[in-house]
């Protein structure tokens, strides 16, 4: 008898029959195909299927080959271990690379098989065995989100291989199912005198009733004839209505077990169902990536992006990409822009010139001493306040007052040009640079500028959860006075006019992603910078001519940077592995 991998025996339904005398020829040839598989040693057997390999489980000598079987699945591919009988001895050589499939498997005994009483029409079955056939089955595996086949990759059918069925609308030639079976007497002399069938899929569009049926009844009256037992097939748990369909059909439960490797393909089936509240995307970011690595996932607050997170008896609070790592002393270095310009001045980085507003004739020595000057609150975020490219005190007494409904001290520094380019430093590694650029619209000579900034702030909520959109306040008005034009002015088609000075994201504003160009004295400026403040996760904006030039002046610390806003960097991947370095893939 043949053992299975953790030398548990296969069922023994045949063998009973033959010792009843009731088993015909084939039966008998069966058992001895096993009998002659015993007196060998135990073959393990693995079967590719054009989309990965079928591993029969009951094949292996021991847990830990199957599992070194697994882990050898191909990139893009999905392996699968079926017929596990001990899946806790096999899980046990690789926790954190495979898991137990959720799936059900069920089983048709085809003495229980009972044919149609209807006929089904419109449509013909047959094998696939054409190229235009493979390209109209990956066609349709790919609207249902199923892996395509590779027909080069499977098994050849001599070999033991599966053989891939296709049924085609009788007037318009369309391919409208398919479905793969197995011969398991061919693939490894099944003595039960097996088969299964895998990958059953209808096309969307599909017009025809009947053709999952169909298929299905087509391989077990095929495999019947070939003088076979039963038939096998894998259902995911909670897809009722297929499971409803096999039900009609005589399928029954069937007390075995399955495992894959965890990949991006099999996420959903090892990770479950992930945290529903409705997070903006700089926590969801975050939360996904903890969940896709198993970390437990507490929302606390949806609202203001707080959650906690818990892996193997470490716990860490996050607000977003702010977490217990980031100490009070940090966050108050970066919130405060006036201690923010010191300590970055004494680590020797480049800042501007800088000072607490004052008396009107304070302001107006600095703004003298300087040409032009930016006006923001000492304590604010997301753009709130900030005026940049002042010339005259009446323009700074305003800008002034506007800032001091975000806090009552306000900051003097002197304006650079240069883009606005903002680095992400994680674990004092740089992880992401961007270019920042200030809102804008494009002309189209009909509609006002009130107009396309509201089109255009609709598409960057639209884009950003909500999280970015065009103010039409003094500060937009004050740039759009400096262009020459206002809110009611009608730009010429194809004309770019910048609505803002400030290129804050929260703003309107856009990233273009520089990392691979940013250059070195750059990174080690941030770097330097995330030191000097002693803060593990932050952003630094800098003014530059070019992401690629070494000059550059630091103006702003940033302790909760929006990790989303830099894809497809792996800034929330950098995130997770600072806070749960034991989480990390092996390499």
């Amino acid at each position: 008898m043949i053992k299975g991998s953790a030398g548990h025996p296969l069922p023994t339904h045949a063998q009973q029959r033959l010792q009843r005398g009731q088993a015909p020829t084939y039966e008998r040839l069966r058992a001895q195909l096993a009998e002659d598989h015993q007196d060998k040693a135990c073959v393990a057997k693995a079967l590719h299927c054009g989309w990965g390999r079928l591993l029969l489980g009951h094949t292996y000598p021991d847990p830990a080959r199957l599992a070194a079987d697994i882990l050898e699945e191909s990139p893009g591919e999905r392996d699968i271990a079926l017929y596990v009988a001990a899946p806790q001895q096999v899980l046990a050589q690789a926790p954190q690379q495979l898991f137990l499939d959720p799936s059900d498997t069920l089983r048709l005994w085809f003495s229980d098989y009972r044919p149609a009483r209807r006929a089904f029409r419109g449509f013909r079955i047959r094998r696939a065995y054409r190229y235009e056939d493979w390209t109209a089955i990956n066609q349709l595996y790919r609207s249902r989100g199923m892996l395509p086949v590779q027909p080069t990759r499977i098994t050849p059918r001599h070999q033991g291989g599966p053989v891939y069925w296709l049924a085609e609308d009788s007037a318009s030639g369309q391919v409208v199912g398919s479905v793969m079976g197995l011969n398991h007497v061919r693939a490894f002399a099944d003595p039960e005198g097996g088969s299964s069938l895998w990958c059953l899929a209808v096309a969307p569009d599909c017009r025809r009733p009947g053709v999952g049926e169909a298929l299905v009844r087509h391989l077990v009256e095929h495999f019947m004839g070939r003088g076979l037992s039963y038939l096998d097939l894998s259902v995911l748990h909670n897809n009722k209505q297929a499971k409803a369909l096999y039900a009609k059909l005589g399928f029954r439960d069937l007390a075995t077990f399955a495992i894959k490797r965890k990949n991006g393909i099999n996420q959903q089936l090892f990770l479950g169902p992930g945290p529903e509240e409705d997070l903006n995307p700089y926590a969801r970011i975050i939360v996904d990536e903890a969940h896709r690595r198993g970390i437990e996932v507490r929302v606390d607050d949806a609202r203001a992006g707080l959650f906690t997170l818990t892996h193997g008896g470490r716990r860490v609070r996050c607000r977003e990409s702010l977490s217990d790592l980031t100490s009070a002393v940090s966050m108050t270095l970066c919130q405060d822009k006036t201690l923010t310009h010191r300590v970055l001045r004494q680590a020797g980085i480049q800042v501007p010139a800088q000072r607490r507003a004052g008396t009107p004739e304070e302001n107006s020595l600095f703004l003298a001493e300087h040409g032009r000057v930016v006006v923001k609150p000492v304590d604010g975020e997301q753009g709130k306040g900030v005026a940049v490219d002042l010339r005259s005190d009446e323009e700074i007494a305003k800008a002034i007052r506007a800032a001091q409904r975000f806090d009552a001290n306000v900051l003097l520094e002197s304006f650079h040009e240069g883009f606005d380019l903002r680095i992400v430093v994680i674990g004092y590694e740089v992880v992401a640079a961007a270019i920042r650029r200030p809102a804008e619209v494009v002309g189209d000579g009909q509609h006002s500028i009130r107009a396309l900034i509201e089109t255009q702030s609709r598409r960057r909520q639209a884009a950003t959860g909500g999280e970015s959109r065009i103010p039409l306040d003094g500060e937009t008005e004050r740039t759009l006075k400096a262009a020459g034009y206002g809110y009611s002015s009608v730009l010429p088609a194809g004309t770019r006019l910048f609505v803002r000075r400030t290129a804050n994201l929260h703003t309107g504003g856009t990233l273009e992603d520089v990392t691979g160009t940013l250059h070195p004295q750059l990174a080690d400026a941030a770097i330097r910078a995330a030191r000097a403040l002693e803060i593990p996760v932050v952003g630094l904006d800098l003014l530059v001519p070019a992401a690629d030039r070494p000059e550059y002046v630091m103006i702003e610390a940033n302790e909760r940077v929006g990790l989303a806003n830099h894809q497809p960097q792996p800034t929330a991947e950098r995130f997770i592995d600072l806070l749960f370095p034991l989480s990390q893939a092996p390499a």
